[in-house]
């Protein structure tokens, strides 16, 4: 099979010095984001596989060679593999003496082995430096950067307690909570078998009385929920209102209307008509 090569543009690069080289044994997705990385920062990488003829999608400008060749070329090797995969490194025992083993494994879960990975793979390759690294970093996150939402963080100031923000709250729960109570009712009321054991002054007073309280208490909870910014065009998508802004015209409308027809000197009037007062033409 074909390698193919992910290109890596260096961060820094000294032409001056001689190139440090590292070695990654594992060529899965945390070690190919690993040698990316390392490769960016101006390291010669080297990768230990166990088939380094198929080994596929590493970073342009790294090596890949077996792992006994691999572990001779630098001091350092990083251990990309899962522990179960860990009995080979007996084998380079006497090629990775000295060595610093860097272990960046970790167990699927909690207490899955009586001894943690890394003092394990120091039972396995006693002559070596076992040091943990990279533990709580993903593959993905290695190789992003800076652009790993995870790693991003708002800062924002501690806000003092605010009593009107609080009464506006309690507010909009309370007109909700009542409005919601009083709609039911209204439902209810509603009902044939239950309109037909009132009489006809409950049944005004519960369809008249309370819907118009029904409807206050519903506007004022929606008007409550808008608060400051009801009718700041900044809070504006488009320029247009919100859906709630447009479901209070009709409502409004109604209370208006209503407001101008409880007026003294309009409902006196309005009374009298029902009642069966005529003006009196003049001819």
């Amino acid at each position: 099979m074909e390698k193919t090569y992910i290109d890596a543009l260096p961060l820094t690069m000294n032409s001056s010095e001689q190139q440090e080289t590292v070695c990654i044994f594992g060529t899965g997705d945390f070690g190919r984001s690993l040698g990316l990385k390392m490769l960016q920062c101006g390291y010669f990488v080297v990768f230990g596989s166990r088939n380094p003829q198929m080994t596929n999608l590493l970073p342009n400008g790294a090596e890949v060679l077996s792992y006994s060749e691999a572990a001779k070329k630098s001091d350092i090797i990083f251990i990309a593999i899962h522990r179960e995969h860990y009995d080979f490194l007996t084998e380079l025992t006497e090629v990775l003496n000295g060595k610093i083993l860097v272990d960046i494994s970790n167990n699927l879960k909690i207490n899955q082995y009586p001894e943690s990975n890394a003092e394990y793979l120091a039972q396995l390759v006693p002559g070596a430096h076992v040091v943990k690294a990279f533990n709580t970093i993903s593959a993905w996150a290695l190789q992003s950067g800076a652009l790993d939402a995870s790693r991003q963080a708002i800062l924002k100031k501690e806000i003092p307690f605010s009593t009107s923000t609080a009464w506006l709250y309690d507010s909009y729960v309370a007109l909700g909570i009542l409005g919601f109570f009083l709609f039911v009712l209204l439902g209810i009321t509603s009902l044939p078998s239950v309109s037909n054991a009132v009489n006809w002054r409950e049944f005004r007073f519960v369809q008249s009385k309370l819907g118009y309280l029904t409807l206050i208490l519903c506007t004022a909870h929606t008007l409550v929920y808008g608060g400051k910014k009801f009718l700041n065009p900044s809070n504006l998508k488009w320029y247009l209102p919100a859906a709630y802004v447009l479901g209070l015209i009709i409502p409004c409308i109604v209370l208006v209307i209503k407001f101008v027809l409880i007026m003294p000197c309009v409902d006196n009037t309005l009374t009298r008509i029902r009642q069966g007062w005529e003006r009196n033409s003049k001819h």
